[in-house]
């Protein structure tokens, strides 16, 4: 589950990170109130009004600027709002802004003892361990500076048993840093990695961390992303959700209990198990189609099932076919199979083209009723024939 700004700091704040200080605000008005309580807290006379939507690279799309007083802060404020940001990691129509956050400006005027660093903290698949990415060169795409400066990258990489002091350290002289800043840093990475921990996130990523002329060391930014699968544990994380930065299709099928992803291709897929619903997917694209999404109804696959994954696909203006591809294991295939009958009956006519296969239990007794049903449906046993049939409806 992927956080705003203002929420992923929130989170950073309660362990113990500094951050940029900032109210959220839906209105240009609000956004003047949060403004002079700022100046008041603060002392602050700038404020940086930033676009809060799940998206990097906002200051590219104009979606992070810089207010020197509130009439800038008004006006700001009212161009953000309601603007459809596009940036390099959202579609061309871009996404609508429906809030943003003031924050305080901790860039001082004619200041240049700032420093800017970039730091990350996720988990290494190939060793299965966490790891901490940072690097001097803060404020840019981290993917650039791979690319045409990797050395200046560097990892630590943790154990279970968590962050030594010694790594802590080791990250604060690898950033070239000394003195007081030096142990501002070693605080900022230990409370930050324990707050990666402790959130159960699968991604902290902070770009840029600032180092102030009086070197304090604190966010600038938060991209936070908390593992789905330990929200059992953060109910009050939960609640942070912000469904109208999802992908409207995936909102509809997790509150219908569908696993669905959705994808770029012209072949509607309904599966059961998600290992079958990936070579299901290597299938299609064998045959010469591309999979237009991931959809693995599990192992209730009845009409009532089966007609909400089917109204979940047609949603799709770009599926020119379906494919159902059912193993019978806990549930048996012929259950699967007058399921399928009966939603397609439920919805009247299907406009496209669609092939059932289901292998296992009763699967013979399956293929008849499916034969049987009159319908516009065909079926198929072998996974070779399922694609020589989805080649068919595509050529």
């Amino acid at each position: 589950m992927n956080l705003h700004e203002y929420q992923g700091k929130e989170i950073l704040s309660g362990f113990g990170v500094r951050i940029q200080r900032g109210i959220v605000a839906t209105t240009p008005e609000e956004a003047v109130a949060a403004a002079k309580k700022l100046t008041d807290e603060t002392g602050t006379g700038w404020h940086v009004i930033k676009a809060q939507v799940h998206a990097g690279g906002r200051g590219k799309g104009g979606g992070v600027k810089l207010a020197k007083n509130l009439d800038d802060v008004k006006t700001i404020s009212e161009q953000i709002i309601g603007m459809d940001l596009v940036t390099p990691q959202t579609s061309a129509e871009g996404k609508r802004v429906h809030q943003v956050l003031v924050a305080e400006d901790v860039y001082y005027p004619g200041d240049s003892e700032t420093s800017e660093f970039y730091m990350s903290v996720l988990l290494n698949r190939a060793t299965g361990k966490n790891m901490i990415m940072y690097s001097t060169e803060g404020g840019m795409d981290i993917e650039t500076v791979a690319e045409e400066t990797p050395h200046l990258i560097f990892t630590e990489e943790v154990e279970p048993s968590g962050l030594l002091p010694f790594q802590a350290r080791r990250v604060a002289f690898n950033l070239g840093l000394s003195g007081l800043a030096f142990k501002e840093m070693t605080k900022f990475v230990t409370a930050l990695y324990t707050a990666y921990v402790k959130s159960d996130s699968s991604l902290f990523e902070i770009n840029p961390v600032l180092k102030t002329s009086d070197d304090k060391i604190m966010a600038v930014d938060a991209k936070v992303t908390i593992d789905d699968n330990a929200l059992y544990r953060h109910k009050d994380y939960v609640e942070l959700r912000d469904k109208r930065e999802e992908n409207a299709i995936e909102v509809e099928a997790g509150e219908l209990g569908l696993n669905y992803v959705d994808l770029d291709g012209n072949v509607g897929c309904m599966v059961n198990g998600a290992g079958l619903a990936m070579a299901t997917m290597d299938l299609i694209k064998q045959a010469g189609g591309e999979p237009a999404n991931f959809l693995d109804v599990g192992g209730t696959a009845d009409a009532a099932r089966v007609e909400a994954a089917f109204k979940i696909i047609l949603k799709d203006p770009a599926v020119k076919a379906i494919l159902i591809n059912i193993f019978g294991g806990i549930v048996r295939c012929d259950r699967v199979a007058q399921g399928v009958i009966d939603a397609y009956k439920n919805m009247g006519t299907i406009n496209v083209p669609i092939i059932v296969r289901l292998q296992g239990t009763n699967a013979d007794i399956a293929k008849e009723l499916i034969d049987n049903s009159g319908l516009d449906v065909q079926s198929a046993v072998q996974f070779q024939e399922a694609a020589d049939k989805v080649q068919a409806v595509l050529a």
